[in-house]
């Protein structure tokens, strides 16, 4: 990595070993999960930033091009999770980024949602309306196109809700686990 002096997450020159580390294991994860691992990993760079960053500073540090760093911050703005900062006496561009992480995982979850639900949800109900005009399309296949759209609507219509729901509330909720279920009717929770 580049010896920069102006980067507040750790001493002047490299990243320390345990935030390096976070960064590139943070890359890994975002490209299991469908990010690029440039945008993954500017993203934790600057979560972990104690002050925002130029362009320059992230490309220099990450050891990336300049181009990527401008792509990848344009995708990571798109997601809400990072945002401009104007710096008093310096012309550049500066970044940080979201750091709440309830905050984090809402941004992702809403855009998630618009990127991925939404658009299956529109696709399975166009495909039933135009199977359902068919007589090609078998009673089979019809009814397995509805069962797929009732679980999408399932799955949207959970995620609306837990978006918002209060962070305190939600995290009550998720420590609760399965524990939650013994209050359903007729539940066994092993």
């Amino acid at each position: 990595m580049t010896e920069i002096t102006d980067i507040s997450i750790g001493s002047p020159g490299r990243l320390p070993p345990a935030l390096e580390h976070f960064v590139l294991h943070w890359g890994d994860i975002g490209g299991q999960w469908g990010v690029n691992r440039s945008v993954s990993q500017i993203h934790a760079l600057l979560f972990i930033s104690e002050w925002p960053l130029t362009a320059e500073e992230i490309a220099d540090t990450l050891g990336l091009a300049r181009s990527n760093v401008s792509n990848s911050i344009k995708e990571l703005i798109g997601w809400d999770l990072l945002r401009r900062v104007p710096i008093k006496g310096d012309r550049r561009e500066h970044f940080e980024a979201e750091t709440d992480v309830w905050e984090i995982a809402t941004r992702i979850a809403k855009g998630r949602k618009a990127r991925e639900i939404d658009p299956a949800l529109a696709a399975l109900r166009a495909s039933i309306a135009e199977a359902e005009t068919d007589p090609a399309v078998g009673q089979v296949a019809l009814q397995r196109l509805k069962s797929m759209l009732a679980f999408t609507e399932l799955v949207d219509a959970w995620s609306r809700q837990m978006l918002v729901v209060p962070k305190s509330r939600l995290a009550m909720a998720m420590k609760l686990g399965t524990k939650v279920l013994t209050y359903l009717p007729g539940a066994k929770v092993k």
